[in-house]
């Protein structure tokens, strides 16, 4: 028994979100290499669909068109042919779309003991 309250929400999407940022960020000094960007995009893609599926679990529905497009866009299967600054400038806004996602996303914590009965 602890005497810490239980927090009102969770933010399960925290941890995927911003290791996506990092991902995306670490995958610049790649942008020259095909074959380490590759595992970049794999990352980003799949990290990506995972922020999806936790937007919706929390209603959250406005995030799932930014995150899907990123997961399309940064998709090893089929990849895109970009380069130049348009590039590295979408691997910014990416990084930023995943970073605000992962502290909005949060979920009501079943567990709350400190929920009011009703």
């Amino acid at each position: 028994m602890t005497s810490y309250p239980t927090p009102e929400f969770r933010r399960t999407a925290l941890a995927p979100g911003l290791l996506g940022a990092i991902v995306l960020l670490a995958g610049l000094a790649l942008l020259d290499n095909p074959g380490g960007y590759t595992i970049i995009r794999f990352a980003v893609a799949i990290l990506a669909l995972i922020m999806c599926v936790f937007a919706y679990q929390a209603k959250h529905w406005w995030w799932i068109p930014p995150l899907a497009a990123i997961a399309i866009i940064w998709n090893p299967v089929l990849p895109l042919p970009f380069s130049g600054q348009w590039w590295v400038a979408a691997q910014y806004v990416a990084a930023i779309v995943f970073i605000a996602s992962a502290i909005l996303i949060r979920i009501r914590n079943p567990d709350d003991k400190n929920a009011r009965r009703r």
